[in-house]
């Protein structure tokens, strides 16, 4: 009994790659023994393997079985150890999904996905965004950079973590940026000093255009002066921190009932939203546009950012326009084709 259980330490002390060999070499070596004493019993070398993994793992149909003394011996041979390889086995298994559950909560597993947005920064406004995403999109990956060592949403498979410096090349690679259709950069709170937030944004900008530029990227920006240098690195869209609340709020204050009204738009959990719209063909002028879509339920709102496009019902729709409506998610279904 000593040497069975100096064997099963020295087995649980292998590391993977060597356990697997020698799992393999034990039932292998067996299979060939197994056929060897008892040929007329297995009939050929595949038989023999059934028969030792189905002994091994105590099942025992009873199809085949040991006749001889020899057979016999070496069956209670396996009783013995290769329930001892199986336990090895499965202990192995939880600890490699142990492992991997582990590294996965501390970020240390890179993302093989695609088309994913990036979230960088973690913070209140970044779990909010966060539940935006999937309440609009919940088949959509989600990555999450942070310098922080834990991953805060782990209850949530579709939402990946890394652990890191969002600056770091090594660090945007594990993310998945070549692969990334969006990413969104938020303020670091962890910064008291204004212009260290929005440089260290700036940092995290100019690493992300430069190893994957084709990446659509968002920036919240804490002090507006600094938007011209984050136009430099040729970021997508900037968000002033904070600028939209106080805007609202004043809205709210002056006009009563304008806070519900950009509430709606600014999220698709409530209500109706902004969709782009595919340009029909037979839409010619803006005209056309907007009755056409009125009548299935949809409002047309603006072309890109030009929104007196309400203004200019008689002019005709360039090749390149892009329009939004305001709908709700059913209508756009029908607009899209879905």
């Amino acid at each position: 009994m000593h040497f069975l259980r100096l064997l099963s330490l020295k087995l649980m002390q292998l590391n993977k790659k060597a356990a697997a060999v020698s799992i393999v070499s034990f039932v292998v070596l067996s299979t060939t023994v197994a056929f060897l004493l008892e040929p007329d019993t297995f009939g050929n070398w595949f038989n023999a393997l059934y028969w030792v993994l189905t002994t091994m793992a105590t099942v025992g149909y009873g199809d085949y079985f040991a006749v001889t003394i020899a057979g016999k011996v070496f069956t209670i041979f396996l009783y013995l150890f290769g329930i001892g390889i199986l336990s090895l086995v499965i202990g192995k298994v939880i600890e490699a999904f142990a492992t991997i559950q582990r590294m996965r909560g501390e970020g240390m597993l890179s993302y093989k996905g695609e088309d994913h947005i990036i979230i960088i920064n973690w913070s209140k406004k970044a779990q909010t965004a966060v539940e935006e995403i999937l309440s609009h999109r919940p088949e959509i990956g989600i990555v999450i950079v942070d310098e922080s060592n834990r991953h805060p949403l782990e209850s949530m498979q579709q939402v990946h973590f890394i652990s890191g410096d969002p600056a770091e090349d090594e660090t945007l690679a594990k993310a998945g940026i070549q692969k990334a259709k969006s990413a969104i950069i938020f303020a670091d709170a962890r910064i008291d000093e204004a212009s260290l937030i929005d440089g260290k944004s700036l940092l995290i900008a100019s690493s992300i255009e430069r190893l994957a530029p084709q990446v659509h990227t968002t920036v919240e920006i804490v002090q507006e002066k600094h938007i011209r240098n984050f136009r430099h690195v040729q970021v997508n869209e900037f968000v002033l921190s904070h600028d939209a609340i106080s805007r609202l709020a004043v809205r709210s204050a002056l006009q009563e009932g304008n806070s519900d009204v950009f509430r709606q738009l600014l999220s698709r959990q409530y209500g109706d939203d902004i969709y782009e719209i595919p340009v029909n063909r037979a839409w010619r002028t803006y005209g056309d546009a907007f009755r056409g879509l009125l009548e299935i339920g949809a409002t047309l709102l603006a072309d890109r950012n030009d929104l007196s496009i309400n203004r200019k019902l008689d002019m005709a729709i360039p090749p390149d326009a892009r329009l939004y409506a305001v709908c709700d998610e059913a209508t756009f279904k029908r607009i899209d084709g879905h």
